[in-house]
C-alpha cells in the first residue's frame, strides 16, 4: 500500500526562482484602499493641488465692492456677490435692526427703504445696490426725537415680543408714503407681508391709522 500523500495536500514550491502567488481579493482591496487614503490625506495635507495658488483663486467665490447710502451715511463695502442686502447691513454695517426671521421674504421682518422702497432685504442682493440709497429702522429717528409712527408704536402698544417691530414700522413708514391708508382694511392688506406672531395687527392698524392722521 502507498504511502505517498494525495496530490493536493503536498504544498507548492517555494524556491527561490519563482514568482509570489496571485493576490487574492482581500488583499487587492485592502491594498488599493491604502494607497487611495494616503493619495486623499497627501492632497488634504498639502498637496500640489491645494497648494497650487491659481487652483485657490479658482475656489474663491466671487466678489464686488459696493458704495451706497445708509441711513445718510454713504458706505463702501467689498462683499461675496452672494451677499444680501440684509447681510450686509447686519454683518458688514452693524445695523441689526432689521431682522433675519424667515430668510425667505415671507415674514416682513428685514423690511428696509430702498430709493423710498419697501424691500425684503433678505431677497436683495447688495451688489445690485450701487448708489442706492437704503434706510433702516435706525435711520427713522432724527437723535432723540422719535419717528412719529415709532411715537404710535408706542402711544398704541402695537408690539409685544418686538421681533418683528422694526419690519412692521419701516413698512408702516412706506405705506404711508404710498397713501395706502384710506381705510383699516387698505391698511391691513397693504401691510399684509408683515407678520406678527405675537398678533397685535389691530394696534398695529391704529398706530398707522394715527400717524397718516386718520385718528
Amino acid at each position: 500500500m502507498s504511502t505517498e500523500p494525495p496530490e493536493s495536500a503536498v504544498p507548492p514550491p517555494t524556491g527561490a526562482g519563482e514568482s509570489s502567488p496571485a493576490p487574492t481579493r482581500r488583499t487587492f482591496i485592502a491594498t488599493t484602499t491604502a494607497v487611495g487614503g494616503a493619495v486623499v490625506a497627501g492632497g488634504v495635507i498639502g498637496g500640489p493641488l491645494l497648494s497650487d495658488p491659481e487652483a485657490v483663486a479658482a475656489q474663491a467665490p466671487p466678489t464686488s465692492r459696493v458704495s451706497l447710502t445708509v441711513n445718510g451715511t454713504r458706505r463702501t463695502a467689498t462683499v461675496d456677490n452672494r451677499t444680501s442686502l440684509l447681510d450686509l447691513l447686519r454683518e458688514h454695517f452693524g445695523l441689526t435692526g432689521a431682522k433675519k426671521g424667515c430668510n425667505a421674504g415671507a415674514c416682513g421682518a428685514c423690511t428696509v427703504l430702498v430709493d423710498g422702497h419697501r424691500v425684503n432685504s433678505c431677497l436683495t442682493l447688495a451688489v445690485r445696490l450701487e448708489g442706492a440709497e437704503v434706510t433702516t429702522i435706525e435711520g427713522l429717528a432724527e437723535g432723540d426725537r422719535l419717528h412719529p409712527l415709532q411715537q404710535a408704536f408706542i402711544d398704541q402698544d402695537a408690539f409685544q415680543c418686538g421681533y418683528c417691530t422694526p419690519g412692521q414700522i419701516v413698512s408702516g413708514v412706506g405705506c404711508i408714503k404710498e397713501g395706502h391708508t384710506g381705510s383699516p382694511e387698505e391698511i391691513r392688506e397693504w401691510m399684509s407681508g408683515n407678520i406678527c406672531r405675537c398678533g397685535c395687527y389691530v394696534k398695529i392698524v391704529r398706530a398707522v391709522e394715527q400717524t397718516a392722521g386718520r385718528k
